[in-house]
């Protein structure tokens, strides 16, 4: 597997993009201070390589200390080959996990209890790790289809935050990819040759997020900034009380 060594990427183009992007939302939500022990969920896709990526390449040019360690979650009924990762993140000097989910008649419990239990082992091995903070590649697509999903089925206006406290701050979840569109995260990691472990679940069937997502899509053709818009909305300062029933 060919290598890009984290001393000869060039901060230009769409890395200078990404890697600027990220480093605003860090700075907008103070995700990451110094002495951080940083808990990097790492799936095996595109997304979460592109965030451990990013992060490292931050450890290189901010004055900053802090550390990474990233968390891979082997799951017994998806397949997937993980041997790859294991070498990348050797190779990358990148401290690792990597934890086991074992669930009986996973389809009949459906992807929410596989994303609680996932999010639990993250949990978990944070406090096992000392890591006071878990990094998570969510992205400016995922907080927006999110934020229509809970209002158009849920009656309630709720997504992600970019940055939350959980257990009385004992953890904080940070979301340093939440200025970022899917797409441009794809084009970050097209430029690096990333172990990704194609893999897929068999019970994976979220018919309503895909309906958002078709539905943001042809908006966006219209309106180009309406996933900016969205995300801004519930922002404190642009939620006009007065106006709500």
């Amino acid at each position: 597997m060919a290598k890009v060594k984290q001393n000869k990427i060039k901060l230009r183009g769409i890395v200078r993009q990404v890697y600027k992007k990220t480093g605003k939302a860090i700075n907008d939500y103070r995700m990451i201070q110094e002495g951080d022990r940083i808990l990097v969920g790492v799936s095996g896709g595109g997304d979460s390589l592109s965030l451990l990526k990013v992060l490292l390449l931050r450890k290189r040019h901010i004055p900053i200390d802090f550390e990474l360690i990233a968390c891979f979650i082997e799951a017994n009924f998806i397949k997937g080959d993980k041997s790859l990762l294991e070498e990348y993140f050797r190779s990358e000097d990148i401290a690792y996990v990597v934890k086991k989910l074992e669930m009986d008649n996973p389809g009949k419990k459906k992807c929410f209890w596989c994303s609680w239990n996932k999010r639990k082992i993250l949990f978990k091995t944070a406090k096992e790790l000392n890591c006071k903070k878990v990094a998570l590649a969510h992205h400016l697509d995922d907080i927006v289809e999110t934020i229509l999903m809970n209002l158009f089925f849920h009656g309630e206006i709720s997504s992600m935050k970019p940055r939350i406290e959980l257990f009385g701050g004992e953890i904080s979840i940070i979301r340093p990819f939440c200025y970022l569109e899917k797409k441009e995260i794809e084009k970050f990691y097209s430029q690096f040759d990333f172990p990704l472990i194609k893999h897929s679940c068999p019970y994976a069937q979220d018919s309503k997020r895909a309906l958002i997502k078709d539905i943001v899509s042809c908006l966006k053709k219209e309106f180009p900034q309406i996933k900016v818009n969205i995300f801004r909305a519930l922002r404190r300062e642009k939620i006009k009380r007065d106006y709500l029933p």
